[in-house]
């Protein structure tokens, strides 16, 4: 019997416990819709490929929107009678309402802060004058006023160098388009100088007279959603002047790439150009503004290489490169005499992945030690003079200031380590606390421990492992494994308050550093691409089968987890291994890997996945566990909620759509397999409420499915 799906869309959220009991009351006799079948085959080197469900690519087509509307119905008529999930709802909302407030950061006159009271959709942006402790904070700007439901974001704001003014983005819907808005500082005022259809893009000004920004043509005649955008370009931005004036700096089909990039330096003298046609690298130049008719200046013209500007005296410029280095070195650039062989090393490689960043004359090299920070402080010629001691083992970030700062501020988390800002003063490289968590939360109660784990072919795998102390091996433990293994991303320690609901329930949250990832520098990195990829989903499984061996917990109480190239993860694991887990969470997921570099900027993906047209046998590879490909008719799949947004453009929604209608014909048995597909959001939540209530469904579709009830009896009274 052909079943359908609805879905999961979720990037980092976790899964609960409690103690065991069957639940009949949840209504498990329903109907998926029926999905329709065309007849298309695509033909691959003379391969024929059929493709049903081709269709569903169309996310303006009347039958598309249909299709999402039906699913959802079955879904959430499901997920809302699940009886406990009020309870859930509920409980989610009571941890995640406590004030919460960024780093502190300076801008001209005035100091900058996040807040958000509690349950606020968006994080408001506050000041006070600098140097005026006893000032009562400012609204600089609430995106709460964006507009009524909370789907219009802010996206990041850039101040120009004496911070007069401002630039911010928003994104509506969850889009990567963007809006650029231009603000006088003092006055809070907008000025006339918004700009539209942005997108893959930062701001960086250019004195106080305008700023470079990056963006594609607009597709015409097609989805802005979907269609696929191919050529980046660099613009320049005059303040005062309309935005069909603006100039192309770089990019366009006089220089096709994927992605460009344009920042200026400190000094306001140098244009930085980054120039990529995937995401693992990028040619890298130098514009000398100072000299308009003068040449780019070519400083590296690998595109699988990475070069990042960090700082730079005068001529002499510091890049933090993989260059001759697979976990990354700081060398120093004579912009005079840039050739390679004339690098100098100021930090050279060392056996742990460096990213660096420089304040108030120092260096701050930022070293990844088995996916844990550690940092150590250098002068401009790089003489270690400490190392900074940080409040335990975790993940610290915020090591980073202006050149004329004496202090700046950071934060550090882990698992059971709430997020906690630290002053440092650079002179002393002393650490005092400036700003605690006040979530209800006693990391006493928990422990985090690291494992290394043995994959299929032998290599050593760390894994972190979190769960409430005491906590009885019995293998009846519902756990949720969460892992991403791509595109030189690390997955460190973080704090989620969503996630005590699942640890303060007796559920363990484990967490591998898959191949594929940065965690160990370029080569781990390139042992999990293209042909090397099935390592990825071995160090998945090896991951869930040590959790098992070692009972932690068995596959009735497995549940795993992953979102964008995670629910590629999901996807192509349980194809593998219907048998690992009992509940799979594939979220925003890359599911047809023979199509997904013909939408939007999925070409710019080859470089860890290659693509089908590159020849037979990458074809054949990636048909093997492309997840929409590799399901088998007649196979008890796990119990599957598949998530997605309608908004989303980097990882468009047919992803899951066509691996969800598969999922539904070849599924056999009564575990349910549904796609839960979320309106006016993109490639993850847009507001705080989105989350929360993506939170409570994951958690209750989990518990429901492993028979367990949780008992909020106690967290309720607290």
């Amino acid at each position: 019997m052909n079943r359908n799906s609805i879905l999961l869309l979720a990037i980092c959220l976790f899964v609960i416990s409690c103690q065991t009991a069957t639940n009949d009351t949840v209504n498990r006799d329903f109907t998926y819709p029926e999905t329709k079948k065309i007849d298309h085959v695509d033909t691959y080197h003379g391969v024929e490929v059929p493709d049903p469900y081709r269709w569903l690519e169309d996310d303006l087509a009347d039958d598309t929107k249909a299709w999402v509307t039906a699913q959802n119905e079955v879904t959430f008529g499901y997920l809302n009678s699940i009886p406990f999930k009020a309870e859930l709802q509920s409980r989610i909302e009571k941890l995640n309402d406590y004030e919460k407030i960024s780093a502190p950061f300076k801008e001209g006159d005035y100091e900058y802060f996040y807040k958000n009271d509690g349950l606020q959709d968006h994080s408001v942006v506050y000041r006070t004058p600098v140097g005026d402790d006893k000032a009562t904070p400012e609204v600089f700007l609430d995106p709460n006023t964006f507009s009524k439901d909370g789907t219009v974001a802010l996206r990041g704001i850039i101040f120009t160098e004496d911070g007069t003014l401002s630039a911010h983005m928003i994104t509506e819907g969850g889009s990567d388009w963007r809006k650029i808005i231009v603000m006088d500082v003092k006055e809070k005022r907008i000025l006339e100088d918004t700009l539209m259809d942005v997108k893959f893009s930062g701001v960086s000004w250019r004195g106080n007279e305008g700023f470079y920004y990056s963006s594609y043509d607009k597709p015409k005649g097609e989805s802005e959603l979907s269609a696929k955008t191919q050529h980046h370009k660099l613009y320049y931005h005059q303040l005062g002047t309309p935005q069909s004036r603006d100039a192309v700096v770089f990019g366009g089909e006089k220089q096709p790439n994927r992605y460009v990039g344009g920042g200026i330096t400190t000094d306001n003298n140098y244009l930085i150009i980054s120039a990529a046609q995937n995401t693992s690298g990028a040619q890298m130049y130098v514009k000398d503004l100072n000299n308009p008719s003068g040449p780019l200046i070519q400083i590296q013209d690998d595109y699988f290489a990475r070069c990042n500007y960090v700082a730079n005296e005068g001529t002499t410029f510091y890049f933090n490169t993989n260059i001759g280095a697979p976990n990354y070195r700081l060398v120093k650039v004579d912009l005079n005499n840039p050739d390679q062989k004339n690098w100098k090393d100021v930090i050279p490689e060392t056996e742990n992945v460096l990213r660096v960043n420089t304040g108030g004359g120092k260096i701050f090299a930022n070293y990844l030690v088995d996916a844990k920070t550690a940092i150590k402080q250098y002068d401009m010629n790089g003489k270690m003079e400490r190392e900074v001691e940080l409040p335990g083992i975790g993940s610290a970030s915020g090591f980073g200031a202006k050149d004329e700062d004496k202090d700046f501020y950071y934060t550090f988390t882990s698992f059971t380590y709430p997020s906690t800002i630290f002053k440092y003063d650079i002179a002393s490289g002393k650490s005092t606390l400036y700003r605690e968590s006040n979530v209800k939360f006693n990391p006493e109660d928990y422990e985090t421990k690291q494992v290394f784990y043995n994959s299929k072919d032998g290599t050593k795998v760390p894994m972190f492992i979190v769960h409430k102390k005491g906590l009885k091996m019995d293998g009846k433990n519902p756990t949720y494994l969460y892992a991403y293994g791509g595109f030189n991303v690390s997955l460190t320690p973080r704090f989620s308050s969503t996630r005590i609901a699942w640890l303060e329930q007796g559920g363990i949250y484990a967490q591998p550093n898959l191949r594929g990832g940065g965690e160990y520098g370029e080569k781990w990195h390139l042992a999990g691409t293209k042909m090397n990829k099935q390592n990825v989903f071995d160090d998945f499984i090896a991951a869930g089968e040590y959790l098992i061996s070692n009972n932690y917990t068995s596959s009735d109480y497995l549940a795993i987890a992953g979102g964008s190239n995670g629910g590629l993860l999901v996807g192509a694991t349980m194809a593998q291994r219907p048998d690992l887990a009992k509940v799979a969470l594939p979220a925003v997921g890359v599911m047809d890997m023979l199509r997904y570099h013909k939408f939007t900027a999925g070409a710019g993906w080859a470089a860890d996945y290659g693509t089908a047209d590159d020849s037979p046998e990458m074809f054949e590879y990636l048909k093997n566990y492309s997840p929409v490909h590799a399901l088998k008719a007649g196979t008890a799949y796990p119990a599957t909620m598949v998530t997605t947004a309608d908004h989303d453009d980097r990882v468009v929604p047919a992803h899951s759509f066509k691996f969800a209608a598969q999922l539904q014909e070849s599924h056999e048995g009564e575990n349910p397999v549904m796609i839960r597909i979320q309106t006016n959001a993109g490639h993850g939540s847009v507001s705080t409420k989105q989350r929360m209530e993506l939170s409570a469904d994951i958690y209750a579709f989990v518990w429901e499915n492993m028979g367990v009830t949780p008992d909020f009896s106690e967290e309720v009274a607290d």
